[in-house]
């Protein structure tokens, strides 16, 4: 039996427009609106339905009428230092330091963590999930539905793609999307960048 795992990106929140290091950014309005129409989309399976834990992911869950249990294998990519500061901000003070984060997926912002240790913490999240039993009742049509980070669903796509981590930078995850995972550890399948619509 394979695994069906569908990562939902947050809708839009305050920090997007913005390219803000995460730091409790709620959604705007307009992605509240938008995620309220998404009521739906997804079948009903288990809840709550893990999370990333952060306000703009809480908040579109609850627009979406899931309720969330944060996940701390898919916590948001810790930045630590930088949290709640701009990327243009940061280079413009630590040019040395953004450099090295951005070329070495083992360098660390102050306090925060690698880009190889949010990829392995992610690889270790989808290892660990259970195949679905064969026996009846029938595992849901999405199987496993999470909401996540935007990073976390980049990290997921290095990890089953098995790409090598500067891939991660060309990645692009829109708000309100969903991503889809089917296969087993080691060996996944792919649909990336589904809009999230209730007639979806």
């Amino acid at each position: 039996m394979t695994v069906r795992v569908t990562l939902v990106s947050p809708a839009a929140s305050t920090a997007t427009a913005t390219a803000c290091f995460e730091d409790g950014h709620p959604l705007t309005e307009a992605g509240r609106q938008r995620a309220r129409r998404a009521a739906g989309a997804l079948p009903s399976g288990p809840d709550p339905v893990p999370a990333s834990g952060t306000v703009r992911c809480t908040q579109t869950a609850q627009e979406l009428g899931l309720a969330v249990a944060p996940a701390p294998g898919l916590a948001g990519w810790s930045a630590g230092a930088w949290r709640g500061r701009t990327l243009d901000d940061v280079a413009a003070t630590e040019p040395d330091a953004v450099a090295a984060w951005l070329a070495d997926p083992h360098a660390t912002p102050p306090g925060g963590e690698s880009l190889v240790q949010l990829c392995t913490r992610v690889a270790d999240w989808l290892n660990a999930l259970p195949e679905p039993s064969a026996a009846p009742p029938a595992p849901a049509a999405h199987g496993i539905v999470a909401v996540v980070e935007p990073d976390v669903v980049r990290a997921a796509l290095v990890v089953a793609l098995d790409a090598p981590y500067p891939m991660f930078w060309r990645l692009d995850v829109r708000p309100l999307t969903a991503t889809v995972l089917s296969g087993r550890q080691g060996r996944w399948n792919v649909r990336v960048g589904d809009p999230l619509t209730a007639d979806r």
